[in-house]
């Protein structure tokens, strides 16, 4: 598939480039983001041009992952990241910590559940590891059902098992589940 943009008033949502090593090496040197993910730590500037030239190009031609750039609306620079996994129909996201608390993430979210459902997804998955809240707090926004805690589909840093939160949300709008989110 040809790489599509998304936008809303606050954020578009655009192909990351090599441009945007600088602030993904920066991003990714925040310790939020290392905890609640697997990039690798140390971040170095080679990790981000491997990411873009690696993940992102070859993922849009192959159809199995989907990557676009947060930015805020009207802005070249890269907030976050945001991803679709084909294969799962899953969310993966991060924003830098001076993006957070004005709603990019919320309208990012949105914005590609919604161009998922577009595309013909019955529904979205989404986890994160147990105890992120953050993370929890924009699935329940954008109107995912908790689904439970079970093992992650994405194994720890170091490969190993972990817990996650999981959600789903339905294209029919149905709830997937009736289960409380969890409050920490």
């Amino acid at each position: 598939m040809q790489p599509v943009t998304l936008e809303s008033a606050r954020v578009r949502l655009d192909l990351p480039t090599r441009a945007d090593t600088a602030a993904i090496t920066e991003a990714c040197q925040d310790p939020e983001i290392v905890r609640w993910t697997t990039v690798p730590t140390p971040y170095r500037e080679q990790d981000a041009r491997t990411f873009v030239d690696a993940l992102v190009g070859p993922g849009w031609a192959s159809d199995r992952e989907y990557t676009w750039a947060i930015r805020p609306a009207g802005s070249t620079w890269l907030a976050g990241i945001i991803s679709y996994r084909t294969a799962g129909r899953d969310l993966g996201f991060w924003l830098a910590p001076t993006a957070r608390g004005a709603g990019l993430m919320h309208d990012a979210v949105r914005l590609v559940v919604d161009w998922a459902f577009e595309q013909g997804a019955p529904d979205v998955y989404w986890e994160c590891y147990e105890g992120n809240t953050a993370s929890a707090a924009v699935a329940r926004g954008a109107g995912f059902s908790f689904t439970g805690l079970g093992a992650a589909r994405v194994p720890d840093r170091d490969g190993g098992p972990t817990t996650a939160w999981t959600a789903l949300r339905r294209a029919d709008g149905a709830p997937a589940s009736e289960l409380p989110w969890p409050s920490a």
